[in-house]
C-alpha cells in the first residue's frame, strides 16, 4: 500500500475553480493506477475520476466530464484533480486513492478533502 495525502479543498463559489493534490509516498508510484472520489452528506462515496500510470488514459464520472480534468506527474508522486466550473453538488469530502495495476480494487486511501460550493 501507499499512504495518500490529500491537500487544496475549500470554500468556492458556484461557477469557480479549485486544484486538489494528492501526495503518494511509500511505494512505486508509477505501479499504481490513481483515482478521486466523492463523498457528500448522506450519500454514498461515488467515483469522480481515474487516470492510468502513466497518464495516457483517463476516466471521469458523467456529472463531472468537461469541467473536471485529473492528471499525475510520476516524478513527483502527485496526481491532480482540477475542479472547473463548480456546482453546488460538488459539494464533497474528496478522496485520492490508488490502486495498484495488476489489481481491480483500490487498495490505499487518503484522509480526504472538503471541497464546498456555495450557491
Amino acid at each position: 500500500q501507499v499512504q495518500l495525502v490529500e491537500s487544496g479543498g475549500g470554500l468556492v463559489q458556484a461557477g469557480g475553480s479549485l486544484r486538489l493534490s494528492c501526495v503518494a509516498s511509500g511505494r512505486t508510484f508509477e505501479s499504481y493506477a490513481m483515482g478521486w472520489f466523492r463523498q457528500a452528506p448522506g450519500k454514498e462515496r461515488e467515483f469522480v475520476a481515474a487516470i492510468s500510470w502513466s497518464g495516457e488514459s483517463t476516466f471521469y464520472a458523467d456529472s463531472v466530464k468537461g469541467r473536471f480534468t485529473i492528471s499525475r506527474d510520476n516524478a513527483k508522486n502527485t496526481v491532480y484533480l482540477q475542479m472547473n466550473s463548480l456546482k453546488s453538488e460538488d459539494t464533497a469530502v474528496y478522496y485520492c486513492a490508488a490502486r495498484p495495476i495488476v489489481t481491480t480494487e483500490y487498495d490505499s486511501w487518503g484522509q480526504g478533502t472538503q471541497v464546498t460550493v456555495s450557491s
